[in-house]
Order: structure tokens, then sequence, then C-alpha cells
């Protein structure tokens, strides 16, 4: 995996606004927040995207989410949030390292603003026999 910010954060070379850390998560404040608490949570084992983990630092971070999130909202005092991973260059990942963002969404308009644009399902027993053929 290539040099990141987020490397250099882990091994202290660059300070950050820590908000949690254990053996194999650390959470902290993102510099260029889209809202109020805007807050990264990255696996410290180096891997590019999402697919690219291993089980244990994925379950790391799926145990911490949610404990993360409430403390995101209480501090912030957003009611509403989204959780976003993007994975590779098309999909807007701009860091390449894993990273979640937690960014609280507030009345004002303030949070993230996501457009979706829902297509109708083709082919669904197929492609579900195919994604579950090919699961590890």
């Amino acid at each position: 995996m290539s040099e990141t910010i987020f490397s250099k954060i882990l091994r202290g070379e660059i300070p950050c606004h820590k908000i949690y850390e254990d053996e194999h998560v650390l959470s902290f404040l993102d510099i260029n927040p889209v809202s109020k608490g805007h807050t990264l949570v990255i696996p410290k084992e180096p891997a590019a995207t999402l697919d690219q983990m291993s089980d244990e630092s994925a379950a790391a971070i799926g145990r911490v989410l949610p404990r993360i999130s409430r403390a995101v909202l209480a501090a912030s005092g957003a009611t509403e949030f989204n959780v976003l991973q993007n994975n590779g260059p098309g999909a807007h990942q701009a860091v390449f390292h894993v990273h979640f963002h937690i960014i609280p969404k507030f009345s004002s308009g303030a949070g993230l603003g996501v457009g979706w644009p829902a297509g109708a399902l083709e082919d669904g027993e197929a492609l579900a026999a195919s994604i579950r053929d090919a699961l590890d």
C-alpha cells in the first residue's frame, strides 16, 4: 500500500484530534469537515479499500462504529447522520487507506448531500447467484 496521510497519523508523524483508539482502530476529527463533528474511523491495518481488509479489522471497526456514532451525535447535537465509505478513485476515494466518515446532518442543511439515481433490478436471481458463488 502506498504512503498516505493516515499512515503518517498512525505513526504519530502528523497530529490529529483523536476520538478513539484501540489495538485495531483509530478515530479522529476530519480536518476538512462537511459538518460539525465530522469524524473518521480507520483501521490500523494498511488496506486501501474495504475488500482488502482482514475480517479481524473489519469486525473491529464494525464493533466501534455505533459507539462512536452515538458520541458524535451527543457532542454535535445532531440527531441524524451519514456513514460514508468510498472504494477507489471512481467512487470518490481521495485517501487510499480504508476510512469511514461519520457525518452529522443538521436541520440547517449542513451535512452530506447525496443524490440517488435509482434504477431497476434486472436478472436479480442470476446476479444473486453469481455473487453467492463469489463469496469466499
